[in-house]
């Protein structure tokens, strides 16, 4: 009884330190995002009060230390919507980038997604030696940086006659590895006696893919879906190398050109630029969870 007792004692205690480990975590990760939001309903007056040494110190040529304490606040003094109203209606640069990055990230995460699943219904159904080798292939690719890959897709882009052009951006991002590897590896947990019973019953190899392995990768699918608009709706090196019109560049480029003396700006672009991401997350988030914990029709 009191082996039980201690067991349950040190449970419960392991419980409660992974919960305040958690919640303290949790915290720590949000903060910024509740900063940059607070902040963005300050006035430029304030903006400038708080974070005036750090302003004057990012746009001098010497960068040196910053001696006086920076004023972190969360509540601001007087809530204003300047800078939504000069992001949203007086300056249309900033939703003219929005939609870049609209128009370069849905095609990009609609066709990977497609084309990684026929691809990775192949992997997954058919195994041999040379299929392996060029799964392998696929492996090393999704780990190479994009850095790495910048060069030769540049070079192709070129050679392609695209260079400059959005598609230099979405070509080479529609057959990125990355969704290619995740469904394979989903797919291949599916048991066998699903598609035997299907070929028993006279399926074709479409009709399989399409009323079976589709409708059991969904919810892995749409988790696969989501980290890919996330990633790509991040992008900051392919259309600086890759674009060469200024006009054509997403919204996360623009942000990181913004003047420093445009702090408040930058906290209002900030803020529009996450809510697409947040949105979708939250409304994905469950499918992330059982897309990742998904093992072949049985959830483990």
């Amino acid at each position: 009884m009191k082996n039980i007792l201690s067991r349950r004692f040190h449970e419960k205690l392991a419980e409660t330190l992974l919960f305040i480990v958690s919640f303290l975590s949790a915290i720590l990760f949000l903060m910024p995002t509740v900063l940059t939001i607070t902040n963005s309903f300050m006035t430029e007056t304030e903006i400038t009060t708080n974070y005036g040494a750090m302003i004057s110190n990012a746009s001098s040529d010497k960068k040196a230390y910053i001696a006086k304490e920076l004023n972190l606040k969360f509540i601001p003094d007087k809530v204003s919507f300047q800078q939504y109203s000069a992001v949203l209606f007086k300056n249309p640069d900033y939703l003219l980038k929005f939609w870049n990055s609209v128009i370069l990230v849905v095609p990009i995460t609609i066709f990977q997604i497609l084309l990684a699943s026929v691809t990775a219904y192949g992997f997954s159904r058919y195994r041999g030696k040379i299929r392996e080798i060029i799964f392998f292939a696929y492996m090393i690719l999704m780990l190479m940086p994009y850095q790495v890959t910048l060069v030769p897709n540049y070079l192709v882009s070129e050679w392609l006659g695209i260079l400059g052009t959005r598609w230099s951006i979405v070509l080479p991002a529609i057959f990125s590895p990355f969704s290619v590897y995740l469904l394979t590896k989903i797919m291949r947990r599916i048991p066998k006696a699903y598609f035997e019973a299907a070929q028993l019953d006279g399926a074709g190899e479409f009709e399989i893919f399409w009323h079976i392995c589709l409708p059991l990768c969904r919810s892995a699918m749409l988790s696969v879906g989501l980290l890919v608009f996330i990633d790509y709706w991040n992008m900051v090196e392919q259309p600086l190398i890759l674009l060469k019109n200024e006009d054509m560049y997403p919204l996360s480029v623009f942000l990181s050109q913004i003047n420093s003396g445009d702090v408040g700006l930058a906290f209002a672009v900030a803020v529009v630029y996450m809510i697409p991401a947040l949105l979708l997350f939250l409304y994905g988030e469950e499918y992330l969870v059982e897309g990742i914990t998904y093992s072949g029709g049985v959830k483990g």
